[in-house]
């Protein structure tokens, strides 16, 4: 077997597979960190002169000891419900324009072509399925209510019903609220986190020629690395998305005139820090998020590639 940066693109059925098992492992284990990002992010503490906002670690106890610790998993449905085409068009997407962006003369696909291409896939997996997904799941982790007292009902019941819910009273458009600002964060995140992955694989094949595939340990490591890089570079974009797609929508206003009200208010009010209100968890979600998807996704990829037939370089035909 050749080694992988040489490897033929894998077909989109191993996309699917690898891309929603890995998406599946990441959601199980990072979602209660994101659903403490998006109440410190929705949270107004602060905006009283002389108070401070309420911390990654004090949000998460207040809404276990509120709403149970269960409720860190609200609305865990709706990721899971997108994660198998997200983590495939993801994939798929980025190979895809990875190999239009390639030099036709070598088949290399340079530094900088690479962060082009990891940009559409991020733009690509936001506008087909990040967006209304991101729209249900912030609607949902916004409740709170308490999931031990069932005589304290939820305006939305579940993704099925909240879904049903936002169409019916906002319209088919309310789900894809925030979609410029939803692109632009993913694909910043998917440039830095390609690129970079990709950037360190390579070193450390270059460290480790006798190997012929990295161990998953390493995979882990180098996800780890890469997926810090884009939170740290969009935060201001992420909290201003989370409150607009958390908001119905304002007659007579457009998106960016919403947008930015919200910027001046958050600006006005809060401050500067404001912008970067969940940082720690969501840091704490995507680098170990990224390093369980990259980990599970080689794996997985690896073992399907295995199982196909051999084929012959020459005559095309399965072994």
């Amino acid at each position: 077997m050749s080694r992988s940066g040489n490897k033929k693109p894998v077909g989109f059925a191993t996309h699917i597979i690898a891309g929603g098992l890995a998406g599946g492992c990441e959601a199980l284990t990072c979602q209660p960190l994101d659903t403490i990002k998006v109440r410190m992010q929705l949270s107004k503490s602060g905006r009283i002169p002389g108070t401070k906002p309420r911390g990654f670690l004090a949000t998460g106890a207040y809404i276990v000891k509120r709403e149970t610790p269960l409720a860190l998993y609200k609305g865990l449905g709706a990721v899971l419900s997108g994660i198998v085409p997200k983590m495939a068009i993801r994939f798929a997407s980025f190979e895809t324009y990875k190999g239009w962006l390639a030099d036709p003369a070598t088949g290399k696909t340079s530094v900088g072509m690479i962060f082009l291409a990891g940009l559409g896939a991020g733009t690509t997996e936001a506008v087909a399925v990040v967006t209304p997904m991101e729209v249900v799941k912030i609607r949902l982790q916004a409740q709170q209510h308490s999931l031990a007292d069932p005589m304290e009902a939820p305006r939305y019941r579940n993704a099925g019903h909240a879904v049903y819910t936002i169409i019916r009273e906002e319209g088919v458009a309310a789900l894809y609220r925030g979609v410029s600002l939803t692109a632009l964060r993913q694909a910043t995140n998917q440039g830095a986190n390609f690129t970079a992955y990709q950037e360190i694989k390579k070193m450390a094949h270059k460290f480790q020629p006798d190997l012929v595939e990295l161990p998953s340990y390493q995979h882990m490591v180098i996800g780890l690395i890469s997926g810090a890089m884009g939170p740290f570079s969009n935060a201001p974009i992420d909290t201003i998305k989370t409150r607009l797609q958390k908001a119905t929508a304002e007659p007579g206003k457009s998106a960016f005139q919403r947008i930015a009200a919200i910027a001046a208010d958050m600006w006005k009010m809060e401050g500067f820090r404001s912008f970067y209100k969940g940082i720690t968890p969501r840091v704490l979600r995507v680098a170990p998020g990224q390093a369980i998807v990259f980990a599970v996704y080689e794996r997985v990829s690896g073992v399907i590639e295995r199982m196909k037939p051999a084929v012959h370089e020459d005559d095309g035909y399965a072994e």
